[in-house]
């Protein structure tokens, strides 16, 4: 590729948190450029947001079907390549369903729909027509995870046993959403968010990570759901049993309302020889535990390629000792598509590391994690089947 890729995006104007993390995120690695943008339902603000980000006036849109619709008219040296979707869950299929039907690629937040019918909707109009759906469960893009799952991948903990996950924040502790916090409102509200709020919000992150670092799928789930802050809709608060078809037993837990947590997502995986221990709060950390050795500690850093996989160390920016965080596993998710999808309009194949980033299959197990959670809190039977088609 001689020229950046074109992004155009829907949602994540100036009054929005997560879209600036998306457009620094994209733009980290200098592959990817904001075309044009629908950036908010608000006309004012979409306005404002595109002058603010130097969008010229006819690129800057009041609606995402005028921005899918003009920019497919446009010619191909001039269009935008993919869209980039981050509204609420209420507001993802539409508009990447429309921009599937007019040729774009798609990046999108998770959880990919607001049901599980649309995240299969969303599937078969990808295999329909060949194009690119990147979803952007972002912890999967730290390197430290990525030497977790090359460490099962190759048998040196032995057959996986155990896997705990947590996922503890406190911003819910209060009820925040009718004290003007958009976030908390959108997040908490059953039309907005979708069936369930702690679970699909931050508990898919957390099963994600669980499967992503072992290679195994959720089969079979039991599920407690709560909702600690009296007065709101969805629940808050959740702990999850799991099955895995690999023969492994988790637990998940993951809460909003941890009064005094910031983002602690952590996760522990144990198999017969050893395990391995990662925290977000720490991310350049891995602690491999042996059974019959010292505890290890593996750091991150682009110069330890005679320790670490070539999915790790493809996925770090700096030496040992200088920090990456979130912005950086953010990064990671767009370089990989973006890479995958520069070596496609090459016509040239990309590496397995470039192929590393979730997509819509990881979005179908989101939603069926979140429907089947729902399912088991609400059912009388001790243990309920992980269902996904």
């Amino acid at each position: 590729m001689n020229r950046k890729l074109r992004m155009g995006m829907v949602g994540g104007g100036k009054d929005a948190f997560i879209g600036a993390i998306h457009r620094l995120a994209s733009n980290m690695d200098g592959l990817i450029e904001l075309a044009c943008g629908a950036l908010s339902i608000n006309p004012d603000i979409a306005r404002d947001s595109g002058r603010s980000l130097f969008l010229p006036e006819d690129r800057t849109y009041l609606t995402f079907d005028e921005m899918i619709t003009k920019e497919s008219q446009l010619p191909a040296d001039k269009r935008m390549d993919f869209v980039t979707i981050v509204t609420p869950n209420f507001a993802h299929f539409a508009p990447a369903m429309m921009a599937l039907d007019n040729g774009f690629h798609v990046v999108i937040e998770k959880p990919i729909a607001f049901t599980l019918d649309e995240a299969k909707q969303l599937k078969k109009k990808v295999e329909e027509t060949g194009l690119i759906l990147c979803l952007t469960h972002t912890y999967s893009g730290y390197p430290m995870v990525k030497q977790a799952k090359h460490m099962v991948q190759t048998g040196v903990l032995g057959k996986i046993r155990k896997v705990y996950v947590e996922y503890p924040q406190g911003w819910l502790s209060k009820l925040t959403e009718r004290e003007g916090n958009a976030q908390a409102a959108w997040r908490t509200d059953p039309k907005k968010s979708g069936k369930s709020g702690c679970m699909g919000d931050i508990g898919t992150h957390a099963a994600h990570l669980a499967e992503y670092i072992t290679g195994a799928k959720i089969n079979r789930i039991c599920a407690d759901l709560n909702i600690m802050v009296e007065g709101r809709a969805l629940d808050d608060d959740g702990n999850v049993l799991l099955k895995f078809d690999n023969g492994a037993a988790g637990v998940l837990m993951a809460s909003q309302v941890a009064a005094g947590e910031e983002n602690a997502l952590k996760i522990r995986v144990y198999g017969e020889k050893g395990g391995i221990e990662w925290a977000q709060q720490e991310p350049n950390t891995l602690l491999v535990k042996w059974l019959d050795q010292p505890t290890q500690i593996l750091r991150a850093g682009g110069n330890y390629g005679d320790r670490l996989s070539t999915f790790a160390t493809h996925n770090c920016r700096t030496p040992g000792g200088h920090p990456e965080g979130y912005l950086e596993a953010f990064g990671n998710i767009y370089r990989n598509f973006a890479l995958t999808l520069s070596a496609r309009i090459d016509g040239t194949t990309p590496t397995k590391e470039m192929l590393d980033f979730p997509q819509v299959d990881e979005g179908i197990r989101g939603m069926a994690f979140i429907d089947n959670v729902v399912a088991s809190a609400a059912s009388s039977e001790k243990w309920t089947d992980h269902v996904v088609y």
